[in-house]
């Protein structure tokens, strides 16, 4: 197994109750988090650790020891789950079953390291989870098996992204049995169908209000848990705040006249902004440095009234 996100665990725990020996972990040294010390948990180490089983952690896969040690495990097969390393052409070739991915879009859909925010961005109604052929191209190797699942309309990425996990684990492992019974075909992607999902950037997650609101919706749920969604409240009465969004509803309601996006519309319990279409209710927001809190909580501590409005940190004051 080589892995090291949460995603991979419980695939990764689904190995063991199948028929076959997972002879080692290939996961990712500890590096210090953004921020904090010390480094996080990787709990696919400890699952591996508590059944004996070796791990290896080389700060380069690829590098010539790397190969020696991975060609002494003598493995027939690689399953590979969120990992975080790129892996060459000369690993792949040692396992005389090939490797296998488990990625979480529906391929071709959304190649790369962020397919789940990206399809909760791109304002996906479906989505799913993958098994594929690892090929030197970025997820572009033939489909072993594919499992479908509706994205709910208040699941953020973060959510999704642990039921998608779990919805891959049995998938995995049915794969795995079609590849030792040899009964196990891979079909070719689409590549016409292709779309990218890139690694998210912290920039990304500012808000732009003149997007419509079930958009800035989907950026508010896309970006969790990282880098979050934020924007900047402008008060009338002091200096501009930064804030998190992390639960906002968009509202059955037309756009107010002469109101740009961005500005409060309505500012008592609730908290209700204007977009490029439609209004948007703030319900959870967090100002910089302070904990989440619902938008009534927030209102009493910073309040924000009409004609007060959200946007970048520098508008010193609302764009006509």
């Amino acid at each position: 197994m080589m892995g090291t996100g949460d995603f991979a665990v419980p695939t990764f725990r689904a190995l063991y109750d199948a028929p076959h020996r997972v002879v080692a972990l290939v996961t990712q040294p500890e590096r210090p988090a953004r921020g904090r010390q010390p480094p996080p948990v990787n709990r696919i180490k400890e699952i591996a650790l508590g059944h004996h089983t070796p791990v290896l952690q080389p700060e380069n896969v690829n590098s010539p020891e790397s190969l020696a040690a991975l060609r002494g495990l003598n493995a027939d097969l690689f399953v590979i789950a969120a990992y975080g390393q790129i892996l060459s052409a000369e690993l792949l070739a040692i396992p005389p079953r090939g490797a296998i991915n488990v990625h979480a879009s529906l391929l071709p859909r959304y190649r790369g390291a962020s397919p789940v925010a990206y399809a909760i961005l791109q304002g996906e109604q479906e989505t799913g989870v993958s098994i594929i052929g690892v090929e030197p191209r970025l997820d572009a190797g033939p489909i072993f098996g594919m499992v479908r699942t509706p994205i709910g309309p208040q699941e953020t990425a973060g959510d999704l992204e642990d039921r998608l996990a779990q919805l891959g684990a049995p998938l995995t492992v049915q794969v795995i049995e079609a590849i030792a019974a040899g009964s196990a075909t891979g079909l070719p992607q689409d590549s016409r169908q292709t779309t990218r999902a890139p690694k998210l950037k912290k920039e990304m997650g500012e808000i732009d209000w003149a997007r419509p609101a079930v958009a800035i919706d989907c950026h508010v749920r896309g970006m969790q848990p990282w880098p979050g969604a934020f924007t900047h409240a402008h008060f009338s009465n002091r200096p501009p705040l930064r804030v998190l969004l992390s639960a906002v509803l968009p509202r059955d309601a037309a756009t107010p006249p002469n109101c740009p996006p961005g500005q409060v519309v309505w500012s008592d319990q609730t908290l209700i902004v204007n977009t490029g279409g439609g209004v948007l209710e703030i319900a959870r927001i967090q100002p910089e440095g302070k904990r989440v809190m619902s938008a009534a909580e927030f209102l009493r501590g910073y309040p924000l009234r009409a004609g007060d409005h959200f946007g970048p940190a520098l508008a010193a004051s609302h764009p006509a």
